[in-house]
């Protein structure tokens, strides 16, 4: 049996291969749900998962579930041509490990095994029928990876399902799955009054939903995303990154209340409602409203990522899953668009000074933050010079990062600019900046400076920072030069220390020691 299988079949979710086993090659999820069948290929089982191929197929496998039980025949039909494109494609680009997992429907149909039996036959691939237990740890173990620190509860609708699960600090309390999913609702043939009433039965049966008030609702699943969307649009939010987006509970619920009452015709002319969801929207809204009510959660949270995140996270050794994701996908992406990936270590040694004691000072949280602009001080570089200052910032703001929220995007994001830029200000910058205190505007400032200094006094290469240090005293900034570097310095160096001297209200100086 391999090292997926055993993490997948086992009985505990927890039961995983001795710490420094790792799965190599590339890595495929399969995730068959109630209204949806996905392909996800990931470069590999890491830390930070870099989708290769990613394709959706709405087959609606659920939707005559509350009518007869069983699976949709149409559904099955568009599933088994999907999975059998699926499974193709996976021998075409080289797969090496894949999970096939498949949740509500085919778990609560009476035809599910006979279903599961016909895809295995069909594809060659073993297909995981998930309990409701394991769907839910695997949805916490998603946003867990994507969020380290969440403490609150995770919310993952699914077509046919609810899954919910109490998180304190990172760590994985109770968890339920309840028949909440908005495919299965639709065709329960129930009122929305009858609706309304099984859904706050259902959350009246969950004894520790109480243990949510003042915290954090993490928000997975396609429908929820949607209102996400929606909110974003409505607020002319400036970040269109749903991961880590938040929303105060009330506003959530306000327009989650919106949303029921809409009909299909009216959801349709929404620019930020997707046409697949549609049908299944105002019924998830009217379950998102009633679970706000239910928990007196105060805010609303995103999480891109759920349960096949949570498959892929299950993966890894106890030491990749306690790395820190921000600075795993910075230096990742830092791998793939700069030039010297390594020179990190150099930039951050080099800044060091800036942030110590006798300079600005900086939080573990603010650390954190320096390494990840080092990783990505480069990124701009191959586009035209003109161009290369917006171009950062946007990079950044999109980046695929988790671990990262949009206020710490946007202080990336600002460094970046003012690494290829100097101190002006980004005309585009637009309302971005109410996301960030005006003490965090000026480090992300300074901390631009002082790449854009070190990147031309090393012309971007490896092994001159080394020679070179800057001091910071009460009324000067100096750059101190071994003499065997000194004919690195030079007019425009000087000018650009000059500048970053002022941000910080000092005098510069170079001294050759």
């Amino acid at each position: 049996m391999t090292t997926l299988q055993r993490k997948i079949d086992g009985s505990e979710l927890d039961s995983r291969a001795e710490p420094d086993a790792r799965i190599e090659g590339r890595f495929g999820i399969i995730d068959i749900g109630s209204n949806s069948v996905r392909l996800v290929i990931y470069e590999g089982a890491k830390r930070n998962p870099v989708p290769i191929f990613n394709e959706k197929v709405m087959a609606g496998l659920g939707a005559q579930l509350s009518e007869s039980g069983r699976l949709d025949p149409e559904g099955i039909e568009r599933a088994m041509r999907a999975l059998k494109r699926f499974s193709a494609l996976i021998v075409q680009l080289d797969v090496e490990h894949t999970a096939m997992v498949a949740t509500a429907a085919v778990r609560d149909a009476q035809d599910g095994v006979e279903f599961a039996t016909e895809v295995e036959a069909a594809t060659g691939l073993k297909m995981h029928i998930l309990s409701g237990k394991q769907e839910a740890e695997y949805a916490a173990l998603g946003v867990l990876s994507g969020i380290p620190e969440a403490d609150g509860i995770v919310g993952d609708l699914g077509g046919g399902s609810l899954e919910l699960v109490d998180l304190k600090e990172g760590v994985r309390g109770k968890g339920v799955t309840l028949p909440l999913g908005p495919l299965r609702l639709l065709g329960s043939g129930l009122s929305q009054k009858e609706v309304l009433k099984e859904i706050d039965k259902a959350f009246d049966q969950v004894e520790w939903l109480d243990k949510a008030q003042g915290r954090t609702l993490y928000a997975v699943g396609g429908v929820w995303r949607n209102l996400a969307r929606i909110h974003m649009a409505q607020n002319d939010y400036p970040v269109r990154v749903l991961h880590e987006y938040q929303m105060p509970a009330s506003e959530a619920a306000d327009l989650a209340k919106l949303i029921e009452r809409l009909g299909p015709k009216s959801l349709a002319k929404i620019p930020d409602v997707s046409s697949r969801r549609v049908g299944a929207l105002p019924l998830g809204a009217m379950v998102l409203s009633r679970l706000i009510a239910a928990t007196k959660v105060k805010k609303v949270e995103v999480s891109a990522y759920g349960l096949r995140e949570g498959v892929l996270f299950d993966q890894l050794s106890e030491a990749d899953r306690a790395n820190d994701p921000l600075l795993v996908g910075a230096s990742d992406l830092a791998r793939r668009l700069v030039r010297f990936p390594e020179h990190r270590h150099e930039l951050a040694d080099w800044l060091a000074p800036l942030f110590g004691p006798d300079g600005l000072g900086e939080t573990e949280a603010q650390k954190r933050l320096r390494l990840a602009a080092c990783s990505l001080a480069d990124i701009g570089w191959y586009v035209h010079p003109d161009y290369r200052a917006m171009h950062a910032l946007e990079q950044t703001l999109l980046a695929p990062l988790a671990g990262v929220t949009h206020a710490e995007r946007v202080f990336l994001a600002r460094v970046g600019f003012h690494r290829h830029e100097g101190a002006g200000e980004p005309a585009a910058f637009g309302n971005l900046s109410g996301l960030l205190a005006d003490e965090e505007h000026h480090r992300a400032r300074v901390m631009g400076l002082a790449l854009r200094v070190a990147f031309t006094l090393c012309a971007a290469s490896i092994g001159v920072l080394p020679y070179t240090r800057l001091v910071v005293t009460k009324d000067t900034l100096t750059l101190n030069v071994q003499r065997s570097h000194q004919a690195f310095c030079g007019e425009v160096v000087e000018k650009r220390l000059g500048a970053l001297a002022r941000a910080l209200d000092l005098q510069s100086e170079r001294v050759i020691i």
